[in-house]
């Protein structure tokens, strides 16, 4: 590293240090949604983070929305579903509660609690919202933030935890509501929901001349049977579409309220990270209320005072001597194994030190040619076995690599820290395997709530 570069990190700012631990045991928190990009840990985070809160007193539901279904696993639960669940084994006075967040039933439950059970049965039976609900782009986002208002509602439970859904982009769970309330405002839903507005013939007079046009564009589009389809689930749900509107305002602004805490979780990795900064910029724009970034799977060193530099100096340095002694090994054994050059020296140095003309380097005839040595003239190394040095260069290239990263992550971080220097920063270790079970969480628990960085700071050598 140059002294301009080393300068130049010695005049960044350290990422601010995030302490989980008063944030969870504040009884005033009563939601904390951990968002971010896919394959960041969200659940995992979320998990051990409710696992924590629950050992340290606190009644705790986790909610999730990943179909991995880890969380179910590593909580020693055969399975999750829409109904929380509590998880035994948890340490302490609290309580841990977990669930898998059923999109179709959620909405059934909408449906059955907004709906006389005449209209209820209509509408479940009917096929385009058999469709809507299981798989409808943007209704995963919304009924998890349905979910999360009917269990704030219920005051249940100290504190939800909140797993957001694996989308595409990791905004998709705060624009649902909005998306929500476009879609039933919009002028599709108008035009479909015209008919039921005006009618008995009238209105189908109105339906045959005011818009056979279009509805004839989207029979051709969607086919008749499905255009009637919806028709009637429009008409159906036409009284359930303001409390659809009421609910998604309110839980908006739940997650603007004071006792709600965002979490944005990422990976010492560029694109990760890139959506992180985007996220923490939309959440200010939102005036959502964040609490930090959780930076998960970062690696470390507990010889980082050996740069990547010296270590890759010392491998070459074992490796230049170990070819040296091989070569050295090799030309002793060829010395041996050639007659006319194991007695070289007599012959030549008397060649070089003596005026006599007839001197002869050829051995006499009855002197028997020697053996090809072998044993302790054989070359270190040559083996199946490597030596000693190749394993310890072996190892500095190890170690040289490790420090590579460390070095991309560390500047990468830094990165993050100079757009947004009033996040604070929790860094998680990468571990060797799969969180599995409560011990596992736990272990995440104790390394999220640890004040101490993974990441080397800015400027350390």
């Amino acid at each position: 590293m140059s002294r301009d570069q080393g300068q130049a990190q010695h005049r960044l700012s350290p990422a601010r240090v995030l302490d989980l631990d008063p944030l969870l045991d504040d009884p005033a928190t009563r939601i904390v949604v951990c968002c971010g990009s896919g394959g960041v840990g969200k659940t995992t985070t979320a998990a051990a983070l409710g696992l924590r809160a629950a050992e340290r007193g606190r009644k705790v539901v986790v909610l999730t929305i990943d179909p991995a279904r880890r969380l179910a696993q590593s909580m020693g639960i055969d399975s999750l579903d829409n109904t929380p669940r509590r998880v035994k084994g948890v340490e302490g006075d609290g309580e841990l509660h977990a669930m898998m967040l059923d999109m179709k039933r959620t909405f059934d439950e909408i449906v059955e609690a907004h709906a006389d059970p005449e209209r209820a049965s209509a509408i479940l039976s009917n096929p385009f919202y058999q469709s809507l609900s299981a798989g409808f782009a943007g209704t995963q986002e919304y009924m998890a933030m349905e979910k999360l208002g009917q269990l704030r509602a219920r005051d249940e439970w100290d504190l939800i935890v909140v797993d957001t859904p694996p989308s595409r982009s990791a905004l998709d769970f705060l624009d649902a509501p909005k998306r929500l309330g476009s879609f039933l405002d919009g002028k599709l839903i108008r035009v479909l929901l015209a008919p039921a507005k005006v009618g008995g013939r009238a209105g189908m007079k109105f339906l045959n001349v005011g818009m056979s046009m279009m509805t004839g564009a989207l029979g051709k589009l969607l086919g008749g049977q499905l255009l009637k389809d919806v028709q009637t689930f429009v008409a159906a749900m036409d009284s359930m579409f303001g409390g659809f509107r009421t609910r998604a305002d309110a839980t908006y602004k739940l997650l603007q309220a004071p006792g709600t805490a965002f979490l944005v979780v990422a990976a010492p990795e560029r694109d990760a990270l890139r959506e992180a900064a985007y996220f923490v910029e939309r959440l200010a724009a939102e005036s959502m209320p964040l609490a930090g970034l959780v930076l998960n799977r970062v690696h470390g060193s507990g010889a980082a005072q050996l740069s990547a530099e010296r270590a890759l100096a010392a491998a070459e340095n074992l490796d230049l001597a170990h070819t040296e002694t091989e070569d050295e090994a090799e030309t002793g054994v060829e010395n041996l194994e050639d007659p006319r050059i194991v007695d070289q020296d007599g012959g030549k140095a008397g060649l070089r030190n003596s005026p006599d003309p007839h001197g002869s380097s050829e051995p006499p005839a009855t002197e028997p040619a020697p053996e090809p040595a072998t044993g302790p003239a054989t070359a270190p190394g040559s083996g199946s076995s490597p030596s000693a040095d190749q394993l310890t260069a072996g190892l500095l290239r190890l170690h040289a690599e490790r420090m590579h990263l460390l070095s991309r992550e560390q500047r990468t971080r830094d990165r993050f820290t100079a757009l947004h220097p009033e996040v604070a920063v929790a860094e998680v270790a990468a571990l060797p395997g799969d969180v599995h079970d409560l011990a596992g969480l736990r272990d995440i628990g104790n390394r999220l709530a640890s004040p101490r960085p993974e990441l080397p700071e800015a400027g350390d050598d």
